[in-house]
C-alpha cells in the first residue's frame, strides 16, 4: 500500500495514511482513461449545429439562363453550392455524439487516473477541510498554504461553505467521492482528498 503525508489546512504534515491499492494501485490502462475523458467530452457536445442543402435552401427553382448560347457556363438552379447564398455540399445537421462505456471499463479508467495521480506524487490528502462561513479569501489561503493553483478537491459530505468558498476561485473545483470522475481528475494538477473522503472512495471503489 502506498503511503501519503497528511497535512492540516495550515499546510503542516500531521501523519500519514495508507491508500488502499484496489484502488490507488491498479495497473494503469491509458487507453481507458483517454476514452473516459472523450466520452466525457462527446457527451457535453450539444450536436445542434445545422446548416442547408441545395434542397432545403429557399429560391432556386427556375433555371437562371437557358442552357446554350449565353457564353455562360450552364447553371440548373441558384442555389447550387457554388452561388453565393447557395446551399452547404455536406450540411452538418443536428446529431448525437454521445457514446457509452461499460460500467468495468469506467470504473477501471477512474481508478487508473486516481492510481496516475497517486504515483506521480500528485495527492494530497488534509486531515479535515472545514470552513466556519463561506469566505474565498479563507479558502484561498488554505490553497496558499498547500501550495495549490490547480486542483480537484474532495470532500466526503454536500458542504456548501467549502462548495461556495471555492467556486470563485479559477481553475479549482469541488466533488463529492460520489460525482469524481477521471476528466476532472486528469485536468487538475493536484488532487485534494480529505481522509473522510479517502475513506469513502475505497469504500464505494475497492
Amino acid at each position: 500500500m502506498a503511503k501519503v503525508s497528511v497535512y492540516n489546512m495550515e499546510g503542516k504534515e500531521v501523519g500519514s495514511i495508507e491508500l488502499n491499492d484496489e484502488v490507488f494501485g491498479v495497473k494503469i490502462n491509458k487507453h481507458l482513461v483517454h476514452m473516459a475523458v472523450v466520452q466525457q467530452l462527446a457527451n457535453k457536445r450539444q450536436g445542434t449545429q445545422k446548416a442547408k442543402t441545395r434542397s432545403e435552401v429557399r429560391g432556386g427553382g427556375r433555371k437562371p439562363w437557358r442552357q446554350k448560347g449565353t457564353g455562360h457556363a450552364r447553371q440548373g438552379s441558384i442555389r447550387s453550392p457554388q452561388w453565393r447564398g447557395g446551399g452547404v455540399v455536406f450540411a452538418p445537421t443536428p446529431r448525437d455524439y454521445s457514446f457509452k462505456m461499460n460500467k468495468k471499463e469506467k470504473r477501471l479508467a477512474l481508478k487508473s487516473a486516481l492510481t496516475s495521480r497517486a504515483e506521480g506524487g500528485k495527492i494530497i490528502v488534509l486531515d479535515e477541510l472545514k470552513l466556519e462561513e463561506v469566505k474565498t479569501k479563507k479558502f484561498q489561503l488554505v490553497l496558499d498554504n498547500l501550495k495549490v493553483t490547480k486542483a480537484l478537491i474532495v470532500i466526503a459530505e454536500n458542504d456548501e461553505n467549502i462548495i461556495k468558498s471555492a467556486r470563485n476561485i479559477p481553475k479549482i473545483k469541488t466533488a463529492q467521492p460520489n460525482t469524481i470522475n477521471v476528466y476532472d481528475i486528469m485536468k487538475g494538477d493536484t488532487l485534494i482528498l480529505t481522509k473522510e473522503a479517502v475513506a469513502k472512495i475505497e469504500e464505494v471503489y475497492a
